[in-house]
């Protein structure tokens, strides 16, 4: 149920026994704690590298004899 994103109604919780209730919550924090590793797994691999942009390699005097 949690896993499409919609999670619990109140009803639900309210009528759930503590047990159940632990182990839900303890299961979606294991499920997000997890999501979360992987994002910043994916955006620690994705990051560009922090060398500068070098333009070509042409001397300005050389570009401009008319």
């Amino acid at each position: 149920m949690y896993h499409g994103g919609g999670g619990f109604i109140h009803s639900e919780v309210y009528n759930m026994p503590i047990w159940l209730r632990k182990f839900s919550i303890n299961k979606i924090s294991e499920f997000n704690k997890e999501q979360n590793d992987k994002m910043e797994k994916a955006q620690k691999g994705s990051t560009p590298s922090k060398k500068q942009v070098q333009g070509p390699n042409i001397s300005p005097e050389n570009t401009y004899n008319f």
